[in-house]
């Protein structure tokens, strides 16, 4: 069986060698499909984020959220979803495809998600989930649209009502959101807009996206020396800096977006050098908080790779993102073993976006429709 570490140095030398079109290997597929599958349906131990309005209220996770109720908090649990639609998708002929199935038929019904409407719909739960647990909702239904298979079919439309109030959800937000949230953690809206404008594409959804790309322009078409080497802060799973390029990426023409990065993150080597972004350092996996920085090691490296993609093969820059990001691979995958649910009930999904290469799969610019 192939092990987390051989994989790891078999991606590191791939992906130095210009990152082909690489599918997860079966272990690392299984092991990543076996950790969602087991949090999905697991309903405790359980970190709600609940208001509670009164007595009512106080119920348990599952009667909260009958789909999304697994995988410690319903952020984590959707992404769980979306990881078990991904390798459904990517590898259609794993061992556990039948257990798969059966998870999210079981949870993915018309009922269930009308639990989760009426969740939404209840006083003061207005920016419940925003903008991380959203972001995932969406890509969710990205995941599905994309997918011409029946069972996708079923899926997509039974989450099809919880989508409509997601992406109601930005377009209510967005207006009224006068600064970016530059932040590592779930509140960060650079993750939150790229996720959204993925969707927004994929669904024909030429009015949200335009809301996007001009936010996204808005907020940071004008910033310059992001302080990089501040990163990671001590909690970190997203890069402020790293996700605010790969955002931009999608906002603006090559050429335009080649100059901007320049402007944004001056610095980046033009010898091919992996050293000049270190990865981030657990030192206690089983502390909810500081495994964190597991997760920090896989979205760069997904950013990475996704700021080299928009970029020109002659761009001298591409070499040095392209190696720093098989150097977060490394460390960033061994780190996806489940020995630990802090980051067990997670991870997984931050390292099938990785090595299914979700995120350069993404359009890295467009023009917006008439």
């Amino acid at each position: 069986m192939l092990t987390l570490s051989l994989l790891g140095s078999l991606l590191l030398t791939t992906q130095a060698a210009e990152a082909p079109e690489p599918a997860p290997a079966p272990a690392l597929e299984t092991r990543f499909m076996t950790m969602a599958l087991d949090c999905v349906q697991r309903e405790y131990p359980n970190k709600i984020s609940h208001v509670l309005a009164s007595d009512a209220d106080a119920r348990t996770p599952r009667e909260l959220h009958p789909a999304f109720y697994g995988c410690f908090d319903w952020h984590s649990s959707v992404h769980g979803h979306w990881l078990l639609v991904r390798l459904l998708r990517t590898m259609p002929d794993s061992a556990l495809t039948q257990a798969a199935t059966a998870a999210l038929d079981a949870n993915l019904t018309p009922e269930n998600i009308a639990g989760e409407l009426a969740y939404f719909d209840a006083e003061g739960r207005a920016a419940f989930e925003r903008p991380y647990g959203l972001a995932w909702l969406l890509q969710l239904g990205s995941e599905l649209r994309e997918w011409d298979d029946p069972r996708a079919a079923r899926w997509r439309e039974a989450i099809a009502p919880l989508e409509q109030t997601v992406s109601d959800r930005y377009r209510s937000w967005l207006p009224n959101l006068a600064y970016p949230i530059r932040i590592g953690t779930h509140n960060q809206s650079a993750f939150a807009l790229g996720l959204g404008l993925d969707w927004a594409r994929e669904a024909g959804d030429a009015g949200l996206e335009a809301l996007i790309v001009s936010k996204a322009l808005e907020f940071h078409a004008q910033d310059r020396n992001c302080p990089i080497g501040y990163e990671p802060s001590g909690e970190d799973f997203l890069s402020p800096c790293l996700m605010e390029a790969d955002l931009m990426r999608r906002v603006m023409p090559p050429a335009e977006y080649a100059e901007w990065l320049q402007g944004f993150l001056p610095d980046i080597p033009l010898d091919g050098a992996s050293d000049w972004l270190t990865p981030g350092i657990v030192l206690d996996a089983s502390d909810g908080k500081l495994v964190h920085l597991d997760g920090v090691n896989l979205s760069r490296a997904w950013a990475l790779e996704g700021i080299a993609s928009a970029l020109l093969d002659t761009d001298p820059r591409r070499a040095s993102l392209l190696a720093a990001a098989a150097v977060h691979t490394d460390v960033g995958t061994q780190s996806v073993n489940g020995e630990d649910y802090a980051g067990g009930h997670w991870l997984a999904s931050f390292a099938t976006y990785l090595v299914t290469r979700r995120g350069v799969e993404a359009p890295a610019w467009r023009e917006l429709p008439e």
